[in-house]
């Protein structure tokens, strides 16, 4: 039940004796929130963030958040919240009150590509994600292994899809994806859950401090990007995942973007089961049209889907020996270094040959010695025209946290593709807020 915010300042100035609100301000309440918020001002100048609980959940996560913070704050460099007191209503709704945590909320979306605080951004998930998992455990908090992870999330998508407002398309492609085995082989971790923009507090070109803990438990490290996905620009996106990846101890598993990209999309999803259980028909109708619009954005597109691993073809059989008094020789003058080797132009992406490599790909380009003659190479080459070059990609090799993080310009605010440096991409969940 919503109240007045003049009734919440009255109930944090009688759990926190001495507060004396002299200013309040109310935060706007979401449907389907956990928590309803205002902001006050005490007669000494502190201000203070009361949070009232609107389920059940939400009151006992209270007490579970405040027992993990205590455990995280000396193991982060970010300000957590702390309960100075704690009141209880009539209705058995639990208001918390804390002091407000240091900096200003976030702007997913004004986030720049390798600007410092995208990569303070995603060095800050990165030492979440490293702790040791048995903090939660003493905290209290869900631990789920991989397996169990899915089995959630299938379980998610069979009541949405008892709903009748998810398209069958969609159901496909989710239900496609969580069949995919490969996709579900990760070690999970500590995670915030639900990393939203009001989370994560900034100042200048640092996060200070990181709130909202409700959600948190032992998962799947895609949680902590979804929203940041659908919100940042993707180069912006890139950048955080970049540097999260160089500051894990343990490289990210191969198909994290991908099962980025599925929790993004699920986010549609659960936003429609939360518009629905508080009976918000205009936001049940907004989520509706909003899934349409991503089925027919991902109609052709299968790049949440793991390809089979590959099967490296078998060498051509020779079918006749070669006299080598047949061979005719095309240098007429050999170079005297013994260490040359020739140097085999590769398309760049304008058409024209890119430089040699230091290392050859399967088929491949040898790039000649440094020692060795180069107008001599350059002359034995001198044949080779552009158009017969052929061009070598690299593949689908879905690496999270290589040094150059690849982007995908083409992808917009109602697209769900990937630009997280792991090779794959694909079209991005739309903007539903």
């Amino acid at each position: 039940m919503l109240r007045r915010p003049l009734v919440l300042a009255a109930l944090a100035d009688a759990a926190v004796p001495g507060l004396r609100p002299i200013e309040v301000e109310g935060q706007p309440v979401r449907s389907g929130a956990p928590y309803q918020c205002v902001d006050v001002t005490g007669e000494d100048g502190k201000r203070w963030t009361v949070r009232a609980s609107l389920t059940t959940a939400a009151g006992a996560a209270v007490d579970s958040s405040s027992a993990l913070a205590r455990l995280l704050r000396p193991r982060l460099e970010v300000a957590l919240p702390e309960v100075a007191g704690v009141a209880r209503t009539s209705d058995d709704s639990i208001v918390a009150v804390y002091p407000q945590l240091p900096g200003q909320a976030v702007s997913f979306r004004d986030l720049q590509a390798r600007s410092p605080l995208a990569r303070s951004l995603g060095t800050v998930i990165a030492q979440l994600h490293d702790l040791d998992p048995a903090v939660y455990d003493e905290a209290g908090l869900p631990t789920y292994d991989a397996e169990a992870v899915r089995a959630r999330r299938l379980g998610d998508l069979d009541r949405a899809a008892a709903t009748g407002h998810v398209p069958t398309g969609l159901l496909a492609r989710w239900e496609r994806a969580m069949e995919g085995v490969t996709l579900w082989h990760f070690p999970t971790v500590p995670t915030h859950g639900t990393l939203d923009e009001t989370d994560v507090l900034v100042d200048g070109e640092q996060v200070t401090a990181l709130d909202g803990w409700q959600s948190a438990a032992v998962s799947d490290p895609a949680a902590d990007f979804a929203l940041l996905f659908l919100g940042a620009a993707p180069d912006a996106f890139d950048t955080v995942v970049e540097s999260y990846a160089q500051a894990r101890r343990e490289r990210p598993d191969q198909h994290l973007e991908r099962r980025i990209r599925l929790a993004a999309e699920l986010r549609l999803m659960a936003d429609l089961m939360d518009a629905r259980a508080v009976g918000d028909e205009h936001l049940v109708a907004r989520c509706t049209r909003a899934l349409r619009r991503l089925d027919e954005q991902t109609a052709l597109d299968d790049s949440l889907t793991p390809p089979p691993p590959g099967r490296r073809p078998a060498p051509a059989a020779v079918s006749e020996e070669v006299d080598p008094d047949d061979i005719e020789s095309v240098d007429e003058h050999p170079s005297t270094d013994d260490e040359e080797t020739l140097e085999i132009p590769v398309a760049g992406p304008d058409g024209r040959p890119a430089a040699a490599s230091e290392e050859g790909d399967e088929g491949g380009t040898v790039a000649a010695d440094d020692t060795g003659d180069q107008e001599s190479v350059e002359a034995k080459q001198s044949d080779a025209s552009a158009d017969d070059v052929t061009s070598v990609g690299h593949g689908d090799d879905d690496v999270v946290g290589d040094e150059d993080v690849a982007t995908d310009d083409n992808r917009d605010d109602a697209s769900t593709g990937g630009g997280t440096g792991t090779g794959t991409d694909g079209p991005q969940a739309a903007d539903h807020r």
